[in-house]
C-alpha cells in the first residue's frame, strides 16, 4: 500500500462526487452560506441547474449522465421495466441493461486508471482498468460485489459493518435510519479516500445515495408546504444538517487530491415536497380502461389481481412518475386496440390524463409524454405514456382498491418527497478557474462529452448532450 504522501504525487486528475437527488435550490440559495465547501468550488468555478432524463429518477438517471445516451437508447425506463409483451411481468434494470460505454470505460480504454464507488447501474460489477465498488442494487454481500473479487475482502478488513444501502429506508424507524445514512455517507467518502491512497487512480468516482435517503424520509418536517408537515420536530433541521456533513466530507476529500485536481458534484435529479398521490389504476377503472374480473375491497398490487384483459384497453404502474401501457392487438397476448386506431386512442388518454384534476378541481399541471418525441431511440419495451403528475408533486400510485383517485399516503411506505427535474453541477478545474460562471441550459447527458472533450479523448458517435463552456 502506497503511502498519502505518495498518493499526493499522483492524484487523480478527476475527482467526480455524485450527490443523489441533491436540490440546487438548497444547495445555491437557501444553505449556501452553511456549505463552504460546495460554495467556493462555485464562486472559484461553474455551476448551474441540470436537467434530468425523463423520468428523473436514479434508475436510469446516472446511467444517462454516464453514458451520454436517453432512457430510450438504453432501454431503461425505470427501476423495473417490463421483460416482455406479457402483462406485469416486470424486472429489476440493473447494469446488465447498459449495451454502451460509461465514462469510465472510455477514460479506461484511454489508459486512465479508474475508481469507481456505488454508482447507480453498476451491479453486477465488470472489468475496468481499476476498481469498482458495485451500488445499492447490489442484493447482498454474499454475491460478488466488487471488481477485482478481491477489493471485497478488503472492503471487510475496512469496514466490516460496510452497508449497501439504507435498509428499509421507507419506515418509521427515523432515529435508526438517520444513523444508518450518515454511516453509509461516511463509508463511501472513507472508500473513496482509502482507494485513493492505495491506487491512485487518474479518475475517481462515487456517488452517495444518503441525499437522496434522507429527502424521503425527512422532508416533512423541514418544509411548511408539505401538505402533512411536522411543525416543531425534533428532525426539522435534519437534511440541513445532512447537506453541512456531506460538504464537511467533500471538503474532506478534495484535501487529499493535489492542486491540480478537477472537482465535478453533480445530482442526477432534484427533490420537492410530495404532495400526494395519484392512483393510476383506479382512474383507468373509473375512465372505462381497465377492468377486473373481481375488485379487492383493500388496497392490493394490480399484479395479484385478475384482470380481464379481454376488455381492458390500459393499465399503469405506479412510481414518482406514472407509466400507461396500452393493450394493443397483435402486440399484447390479449389486445383489444387496434394497430390503425394505436396513436388516436394513445393521444385521447394522454389529454385525459392531463387534465385530471386537483382534489379542489383546479388544474394539477400534469405532463405526458410520448416516448417516440422526447428519446433519440426507443429500445426495448417503453411505456405507451409517461407521466408527471402535477410535473412530479404528486406521485402515482399502482394498486387499487381504496376506490379513490387521490391519497395523501405512498402505497411503499412512508415517503415525504418526489423527485424534482433539475438536479446540479459544480464544476471546479483549479488550472482554469471560471469565478463563479453560471451554466445555463445544461442536461445531464451534456456531462459525458464535456469531460471527454476537456481531456482531449474522442466521442463516440450518437451522444445526445453537448459540451458546456466550462
Amino acid at each position: 500500500m502506497t503511502s498519502l504522501s505518495a498518493s499526493k504525487a499522483h492524484p487523480p486528475k478527476l475527482l467526480i462526487i455524485g450527490l443523489d437527488c441533491m436540490e440546487p435550490s438548497l444547495v445555491f440559495e437557501q444553505w449556501r452560506q452553511d456549505l463552504p465547501n460546495l460554495s467556493r468550488l462555485m464562486a472559484q468555478g461553474s455551476y448551474g441547474r441540470l436537467e434530468s432524463s425523463i423520468p428523473a429518477i436514479t434508475v436510469p438517471a446516472w446511467s444517462c449522465m454516464m453514458s451520454g445516451r436517453d432512457p430510450g437508447e438504453l432501454g431503461i425506463y425505470g427501476f423495473r421495466n417490463r421483460v416482455d409483451r406479457n402483462y406485469q411481468n416486470m424486472a429489476i434494470a440493473d447494469g446488465r441493461a447498459v449495451k454502451v460505454p460509461r465514462l469510465w470505460d472510455i477514460f479506461g480504454d484511454a489508459g486512465w486508471r479508474v475508481a469507481v464507488i456505488s454508482v447507480p447501474g453498476t451491479f453486477p460489477p465488470y472489468p475496468v482498468n481499476g476498481s469498482l465498488i458495485s451500488c445499492f442494487l447490489t442484493p447482498s454481500q454474499e454475491v460478488p460485489y466488487t471488481y477485482p473479487p478481491e477489493l471485497a475482502d478488503q472492503i471487510a478488513t475496512w469496514m466490516p459493518d460496510f452497508m449497501l444501502d439504507v435498509p428499509h429506508f421507507r419506515s418509521d424507524e427515523k432515529d435508526r435510519i438517520l444513523s444508518n445514512i450518515y454511516t453509509l455517507c461516511d463509508q463511501r467518502f472513507s472508500l473513496a479516500a482509502k482507494l485513493m491512497e492505495q491506487d491512485s487512480p487518474d479518475v475517481l468516482m462515487l456517488v452517495d445515495m444518503g441525499v437522496d435517503r434522507i429527502h424521503h424520509s425527512f422532508w416533512k418536517p423541514m418544509d411548511n408546504r408539505h401538505p402533512q408537515h411536522i411543525p416543531n420536530s425534533p428532525y426539522a433541521n435534519a437534511i440541513h444538517d445532512y447537506y453541512c456533513h456531506v460538504d464537511q466530507q467533500v471538503g474532506q476529500l478534495i484535501s487529499q487530491c493535489g492542486s491540480e485536481t478537477a472537482v465535478l458534484i453533480v445530482s442526477d435529479h432534484g427533490a420537492r415536497p410530495l404532495m400526494g398521490g395519484i392512483c393510476i389504476n383506479e382512474w383507468l377503472m373509473q375512465a372505462g380502461y381497465l377492468h377486473l374480473k373481481e375488485k379487492p375491497t383493500s388496497a392490493t398490487s394490480l399484479d395479484k389481481l385478475e384482470v380481464d384483459w379481454s376488455q381492458t384497453k390500459a393499465w399503469g404502474a405506479g412510481g414518482y412518475y406514472g407509466r400507461v401501457f396500452l393493450n394493443v392487438k397483435g402486440r399484447e397476448p390479449q389486445g383489444v386496440i387496434p394497430l390503425a386506431s394505436y396513436e388516436q386512442d394513445r393521444s385521447h388518454l394522454a389529454e385525459q390524463l392531463a387534465a385530471i384534476p386537483a382534489p379542489d378541481g383546479q388544474p394539477l399541471g400534469t405532463k405526458v409524454f410520448k416516448p417516440q418525441q422526447i428519446y433519440q431511440k426507443v429500445r426495448g419495451i417503453a411505456p405507451d405514456l409517461v407521466v408527471y403528475f402535477g410535473d412530479l408533486a404528486w406521485r402515482s400510485i399502482g394498486t387499487v382498491g381504496n376506490g379513490e383517485i387521490y391519497t395523501s399516503d405512498n402505497d411503499t411506505g412512508p415517503d415525504d418527497a418526489n423527485h424534482a427535474q433539475y438536479g446540479l453541477m459544480i464544476f471546479h478545474d483549479p488550472q482554469q478557474p471560471q469565478g463563479g460562471q453560471q451554466i445555463a441550459g445544461a442536461q445531464l447527458y451534456d456531462i459525458l462529452p464535456t469531460l471527454l472533450s476537456r481531456y482531449d479523448l474522442s466521442l463516440p458517435s450518437g451522444l445526445r448532450g453537448k459540451v458546456l463552456p466550462l
